[in-house]
C-alpha cells in the first residue's frame, strides 16, 4: 500500500473533528500518516472540541439550571435563590476540553501517526512546508511530500469591517470572557448567534440580539424561524430584526454602540457571530492551482478531490454543510476510497438529504428533512401537519415556554420529507426520527407507529389532522 517515494502515504492538515478521523483511521489502514495542527492555547479537535459544539453545548447546560430552579417552585422543591459562578463553569469546563485534547492526542499517536505541532503550507501537489518552533523557541522548517494530502481546516469566524471593529469578540472569544457581562449585544441572526443569546441571557445576562434581516435562522423552515424567536424573546431576550450596527465605541463605561436608525446601546461586550470562513489563509494552495470559491472554499468534486487530483478536502474548508458529523463522514468516504474499506465492509457513501441537525437555542430546535418552502419547490404537492402545545412539565413549572412540532409529507408518496421541532431536547427526539426518514418511512407508518406516554416525541406518531396541503 504505502509508495516509499514519499515521506507519507496521507498527510492531513488540520486536526479537527474530520482531520483526525481520517488520519487515524488512514492509519489503521496500513497507511503512514502524519497530522500537521497548531496547537497554541488549544489542543487538538478542532473548532468543534475547543470552541464550538462541546462548551457551547455545556454552556448551554448551565444557563438551563437558571430556568430549573425556578420552576422547582412548582412541584414543591423551596430554597433561596442560587447564585451562579462564571469563574466556576469556566474553569470546568477548560478542565473537560484538556482531557478531550488528550484523547484525540493519544488516538492518534495511538494509531500510530505523526502529528505535527506546526502551521501547514501547500507547495506543490506532493509538497508540504512546516513552520514550527525549535526547543530555544526559534523559527524553525521542515518539508515534507506525501502521495495524498488532505486539507482539513475548518472555518474561523468572520467579523466585517466597521469603525470600531477592534472592540468586538468572535464566537472564539466567549468562552473565556472576563469578567462576565451583565450587559450584551449579540449581532447576527444565523444559530451561532440564536444560540450565545440564549445561553447568556439564560446565565444572566440582558441579552440583545441585533440582526439586519426581518427574522434570524434563515434557511430554517419559516414556521420554526418565527416560533422560536418568539419563545426566545419571551425568555427575556431582547430580539431587534432589520437592526444594523453603524459603530463601536470605548467609553469609560464600557462599549457604545450605535445602531442604524440612532438607536444607542450600552454593553460590556459585543458579540459578532455572522458567518464563518473556510480557514484557507496563508496555506499556499493559490499558488498550487487548488481551485476555490469566493470565499476561498476549496472546490472538491463527489470523491472530495480538488482539481490538483492528489489534495483533497473535506468539512468545513469546502463549505458545504457545516457541521462535525458531515465532516466525519465525509473523512471515512476519502479513506475508504484510498486505501479500502475495513475488513468485510463496503465503502462507505455519503448523502446529503436528510441530515439532521440542532439548534441549542431555548427551547432548542431539532430538524431533519426539507422547510416546507422548499418542499413544495422540489415535490410540488405537500400536505402540512402541526401541533403546537404546553409541555407536560410546564403544567407545574410555571413557564409560559411552548412546544412546536411539524411534519412535511409528500402527498402523492406519503413520505415523510420534513421534520422539525422546537422544545426541550429536540435535538434528542428528531435523531431517532431521523433514521425513519432516511430509510423512507411514510406518513402512514409513523401513523401505525405507538407513541411513548406521556413524552412530548409521542406527538410525531399522533398528528393526524392536516393543517393544509
Amino acid at each position: 500500500m504505502s509508495n516509499t517515494s514519499h515521506d507519507f502515504d496521507l498527510f492531513v492538515i488540520g486536526g479537527g473533528s474530520g482531520g483526525v478521523r481520517a488520519a487515524r483511521m488512514a492509519a489503521q489502514r496500513g497507511a503512514r500518516v502524519a497530522l500537521a495542527e497548531v496547537l497554541g492555547t488549544d489542543g487538538l479537535g478542532g473548532t468543534c472540541v475547543n470552541v464550538g459544539c462541546i462548551p457551547k453545548k455545556l454552556y448551554s447546560y448551565a444557563a438551563h439550571y437558571g430556568d430549573a430552579f425556578e420552576e422547582s417552585h412548582g412541584f414543591g422543591w423551596e430554597s433561596t435563590p442560587p447564585v451562579f459562578n462564571w469563574a466556576t463553569l469556566k474553569k470546568n469546563r477548560a478542565q473537560e476540553i484538556s482531557r478531550l485534547n488528550g484523547v484525540y492526542s493519544n488516538l492518534l499517536r495511538g494509531s500510530g501517526v505523526s502529528v505535527f505541532d506546526a502551521f501547514a503550507r501547500v507547495t506543490g501537489p506532493h509538497g508540504i512546508a512546516l513552520a514550527t518552533l525549535n526547543a530555544d523557541g526559534s523559527p524553525g522548517h521542515q518539508e515534507f511530500t506525501a502521495k495524498h494530502i488532505l486539507i482539513a481546516t475548518g472555518g474561523t469566524p468572520h467579523v466585517p469591517h466597521f469603525v470600531g471593529r477592534e472592540h468586538v469578540i468572535s464566537s472564539n472569544d466567549i468562552f473565556d470572557l472576563e469578567p462576565f457581562p451583565k450587559h450584551l449585544v449579540v449581532v447576527g441572526g444565523g444559530y451561532i448567534a440564536c444560540e450565545f443569546a440564549s445561553i447568556f441571557n439564560g446565565l444572566g445576562s440582558k441579552v440583545v440580539q441585533l440582526y439586519r434581516g426581518q427574522q434570524v435562522l434563515r434557511g430554517f423552515d419559516d414556521e420554526v424561524r418565527h416560533f422560536v424567536a418568539g419563545e426566545m424573546v419571551k425568555a427575556g431576550v431582547d430580539l431587534r430584526l432589520n437592526a444594523d450596527v453603524v459603530d463601536v465605541r470605548k467609553t469609560a463605561d464600557g462599549l457604545r454602540v450605535e445602531c442604524e436608525g440612532g438607536a444607542v446601546l450600552a454593553a460590556d461586550a459585543v458579540l459578532y457571530a455572522t458567518g464563518r470562513v473556510p480557514n484557507v489563509k496563508d496555506m499556499g494552495l493559490e499558488a498550487v492551482g487548488v481551485a476555490q470559491g469566493a470565499q476561498g472554499e476549496v472546490i472538491v468534486n463527489e470523491r472530495y478531490q480538488s482539481n490538483v487530483p492528489s489534495i483533497y478536502a473535506i468539512g468545513d474548508v469546502t463549505n458545504r454543510v457545516q457541521l462535525t458529523p458531515v465532516a466525519l463522514g465525509e473523512a471515512m468516504v476519502v479513506v475508504d476510497q484510498l486505501f479500502g474499506p475495513a475488513a468485510g465492509k463496503a465503502p462507505r457513501s455519503m448523502g446529503y438529504e436528510f441530515i439532521p441537525t440542532a439548534v441549542f437555542t431555548h427551547p432548542s430546535i431539532g430538524t431533519v428533512g426539507y422547510s416546507e418552502a422548499d418542499a413544495r419547490e422540489k415535490f410540488g404537492d405537500v400536505t402540512i401537519f402541526r401541533s403546537e402545545f404546553k409541555a407536560l412539565k410546564h403544567t407545574l413549572s410555571g413557564s409560559g415556554e411552548r412546544t412546536l412540532m411539524k411534519l412535511v409529507v409528500e402527498t402523492a408518496s406519503d413520505r415523510v420529507v420534513g421534520l422539525h421541532m422546537v422544545g426541550a431536547e429536540a435535538g434528542e427526539i428528531v435523531q431517532g426520527f431521523a433514521v425513519a426518514m432516511k430509510a423512507g418511512a411514510t406518513k402512514a407508518v409513523f401513523d401505525s407507529t405507538i407513541g411513548i406516554h406521556p413524552t412530548a416525541a409521542e406527538e410525531f406518531v399522533t398528528m393526524r389532522e392536516p393543517l393544509r396541503a
